[in-house]
């Protein structure tokens, strides 16, 4: 940095100033990413619904966030990076806002579709920002400056929510978004830089596809649990979905700048990765979902005590990323991938042993495990998934990847959702400790869908290891 004065302000100051917006972006969209699922049973209560079927809260978010992820980085290089981050910004409060005042679950469901509009856009904009404005000496360091409070987020949003709807109501999880969108906003028009660069013609044709593909399959697995749609309909829609999702790759190949380059998938440890990152993902996926319903659904917990159980998750997970190097260097990607994708199936389905006279200390332990294994899977599938691409090709492998991520997410609580609409069918009623087993079998269903794709990773080359001299890329989870 030369220090000259630029506004009354030195380039250094502006620069740190630039990295404090980006992370309070980031922190808003993840804290938001998990302080819901906390206040699902008491969000159901105040509008009436079922606790069991408030899936959609979450789905509209993570689904919206997958469908506009592609486009965020065209949209910030065609309009400049100050106005789509400071849209975001908007977009993101304003939801909050409709959320907060929303009367039944479907204006909820709605509010957050807005609310995911910002938030798709927070991330891959307040990065973009920082490429084109930080010397490249200093970019990773600014990136792990900027992830930290991602990392904060998951580990300080559903305590947060517990105590919120404990002593407040429901509301305010969405209501504290308010001032701190308003200083985000101000901030952004002043120090955020408005860079902008020469972009090809978008393609909306495949955007289309790819963007029906994604809801109409996500839709159709929501559809055997909260819409009641007929088994036609549910049909109907995963068809059309997959019809769709084909239609792309051919159009892909054929389309001399495609939303996704075709040559993403000749990069085999990519196409090993983001296979193995969609399907392994499902299943964890459904866990923030699942767990927080467990607790005060079937085994009474307040929502504070639900939120404070996740913190073991979170703690053990910030805790075990140092050892991802050291593990991957000894065992390569492909024996690790292939032994934690199992770990963390199993470490899934031991939820089925949860029962109102397990010990406190255990259950500590038993969640404390699957937040170290959950970490190192993330990691490790993020690292061996982008660690290959170059060029043109890396940004859209990141972006791809990031749209798988919030995707399987999608899809995650809407198959969870599902199997316990009908495994409480098989069980009985819906309340309280009845409802157990219901809880109990899911657990099993979306460990074992998480075990199985260690078979994906069983595809990658043996003795694949990072190489010594480099350190591996933090990537957010």
């Amino acid at each position: 940095m030369d220090g000259d004065v630029r506004g009354g302000m030195t380039e250094n100051t502006s620069s740190k100033l630039l990295l404090w917006l980006v992370a309070l972006g980031i922190f808003m969209q993840m804290l938001d990413s998990t302080i819901v699922n906390t206040a699902l049973p008491v969000m159901a209560a105040g509008l009436g619904e079922s606790p069991l079927r408030m899936q959609s809260v979450v789905i509209a978010y993570a689904l919206t966030m997958a469908t506009l992820i592609p486009a965020s980085g065209w949209l910030a290089d065609r309009f400049g990076t100050r106005r789509i981050f400071f849209l975001a910004i908007v977009l993101f409060t304003l939801g909050s806002m409709l959320c907060a005042y929303s009367q039944s679950l479907g204006q909820l469901a709605a509010a957050r579709v807005v609310q995911g509009v910002g938030g798709a856009m927070l991330l891959p904009v307040g990065r973009l920002a920082l490429l084109r404005s930080i010397p490249r000496s200093d970019f990773l360091r600014a990136m792990s400056f900027v992830t930290i409070p991602g990392m904060m987020g998951p580990l300080i949003g559903p305590t947060l929510g517990g105590w919120l709807v404990q002593t407040a109501s429901w509301h305010w999880i969405f209501l504290i978004n308010l001032p701190v969108g308003v200083i985000a906003g101000a901030a952004t028009l002043r120090f955020m830089p408005d860079a902008r660069s020469a972009v090809a013609r978008f393609d909306i044709g495949g955007y289309l596809m790819l963007s029906f593909s994604m809801i109409a399959i996500s839709l159709s697995l929501d559809g055997l649990s909260e819409l009641g749609l007929r088994h036609a309909t549910v049909l109907m829609l995963l068809l059309f979905g997959m019809a769709s999702f084909v239609a792309y790759w051919l159009h892909a190949t054929r389309t001399p700048k495609p939303l996704f380059s075709p040559g993403l998938f000749g990069v085999h440890t990519f196409r090993v990765g983001v296979l193995g990152n969609l399907f392994a993902r499902i299943g964890t996926g459904s866990m923030p979902f699942l767990i927080p319903l467990l607790l005060q659904v079937s085994l009474g917990y307040s929502p504070m005590q639900a939120g404070m159980m996740m913190i073991p998750v979170a703690i053990a997970g910030m805790l075990s990323k140092s050892l991802v190097v050291p593990i991957v260097r000894e065992f390569g990607y492909r024996r690790v991938l292939i032994g934690n994708t199992i770990l963390v199936g199993l470490a899934m389905a031991s939820f089925a042993l949860i029962s109102a006279d397990q010990p406190l200390w255990l259950r500590i332990i038993q969640f404390a495990f699957f937040g170290m294994v959950n970490s190192l899977q993330f990691t490790a599938m993020n690292t061996i998934t982008l660690r290959d691409l170059e060029g043109e090709l890396a940004s859209g492998g990141n972006s791809l990847l990031s749209m798988v991520m919030m995707l399987s997410m999608s899809l995650g609580v809407a198959a969870a959702s599902g199997l316990l609409a009908a495994f409480t069918g098989v069980f009985g009623s819906e309340r309280g400790a009845t409802v157990l087993p219901a809880f109990h079998a899911t657990f099993v269903c979306v460990g074992l869908v998480t075990a199985v794709s260690a078979w994906i990773f069983w595809q990658l080359e043996r003795d694949r290891r990072p190489p010594p001299a480099r350190p591996e890329p933090e990537l957010a989870p």
